[in-house]
């Protein structure tokens, strides 16, 4: 990353103090009341930070509650079953991340103690350096700053930051220094939370509320209103694909497939193939059930779903990673968030 210019007051401790005092009391009285915030916990904080990656808060709430009330602590995760937990998860998307949390409850029983450096943490399941410095500050007062995206665009913009960066992750990495250099020895929990807040209710993305920001007189963008110009990062070019599915649905009820793709491991969706123990004649595919569309990453899907009526089984037990799905079984089984929607919907269709 560029150096930050001589004339940066983050030479003058008095000034890193007053920045630390404004943010933290702008914090202090500004505040969501988030449930991971009353009466925290280790436990807590984990959860919350696994969830609120590449998830928005309003999204994470029901889920935080509803999980610590089916798993109140890393014991009872550790002892739930895969299954349970995924289907605890289901509609947060990126799954790795659920299994992830419960490996890391698993190995959460043999702790003497739970870890205290950053460095230890970083060795644990789908923990990296964002997660880290959070739970070491926020749940254990380690001086240990975080960097995400909130805390990159907060900075930058302090700073008026020019430097491009190829993507969100080399942007985190070059900007946590600073975030570093400026963290509260005091109090490094409330501190992290304060510049994430400040990010995530203050200091937009788009149209930043600069004349209520505590911190706008230390913010060199702000002053000048070209915000607009940090941070840069270099958008990623958006891939399309497409995919083909298909509804097969018997007297056992309708086909589904656990998906293997990573993010999605073990989740069931419409199979992607007619399979080989399906005996059918001739498939024309012609014009589709449904078309659909739908993001993962920075890959746009388009789904085209053909509806497969007459067909016979070649075989009786299924193979690995498919199974029947009855329409009151609905509930039970762990689905992508859009398949879920996108199933009842075109039953639905079929009812009229």
């Amino acid at each position: 990353m560029e150096k930050l210019p001589k004339t940066s007051w983050t030479n003058s401790e008095k000034k890193i103090t007053k920045y630390q005092n404004s943010l933290l009391l702008w914090y202090d009285g500004n505040r969501r009341d988030l449930p991971w915030r009353k009466n925290p916990s280790l436990y807590k904080t984990v959860v919350s930070e696994f969830m609120l990656q590449q998830t928005r808060v309003s999204t994470v709430l029901p889920y935080f509650e509803n999980w610590l009330i089916q798993f109140p602590n890393f014991h009872a995760l550790a002892n739930a079953s895969e299954n349970s937990v995924l289907k605890a998860w289901e509609g947060l998307g990126y799954y790795s991340r659920a299994r992830n949390l419960h490996k890391l409850a698993q190995i959460s029983a043999s702790w003497a103690d739970p870890p205290q450096s950053i460095k230890e943490w970083k060795k644990l399941p789908g923990v990296g350096p964002y997660i880290a410095a959070a739970v070491t500050s926020i749940a254990m007062e380690q001086k240990d700053a975080v960097c995400d995206g909130n805390v990159v665009r907060v900075l930058s913009r302090i700073f008026a930051i020019s430097e491009s960066f190829k993507d969100g992750a080399t942007a985190q990495k070059k900007i946590r220094p600073v975030a570093q250099l400026l963290i509260s020895k005091k109090r490094p929990g409330d501190y992290n939370q304060a510049i994430m807040e400040l990010g995530a209710t203050i200091c937009h993305r788009s149209s930043p509320m600069c004349t209520v920001c505590p911190i706008l007189t230390l913010c060199k963008s702000g002053k000048s209103g070209n915000w607009t110009n940090y941070p840069s990062i270099i958008p990623k070019p958006k891939k399309k694909a497409a995919l083909k599915r298909y509804w097969i649905e018997g007297d056992r009820g309708l086909l589904l497939h656990a998906s293997q793709k990573k993010r999605l491991l073990g989740v069931f969706e419409l199979p992607e193939k007619i399979p080989d123990f399906i005996h059918h004649s001739p498939f024309t595919e012609t014009m589709p059930l449904s078309v659909r569309k739908r993001t993962i990453g920075n890959v746009e899907y388009t789904e085209e779903i053909f509806r497969l009526e007459i067909f016979t089984l070649n075989e009786d037990v299924l193979p690995s990673g498919y199974a029947w799905m009855e329409w009151c079984e609905i509930n039970s089984f762990t689905l992508s968030g859009p398949h879920r929607k996108w199933i009842n919907e075109i039953r639905k269709s079929f009812e009229k």
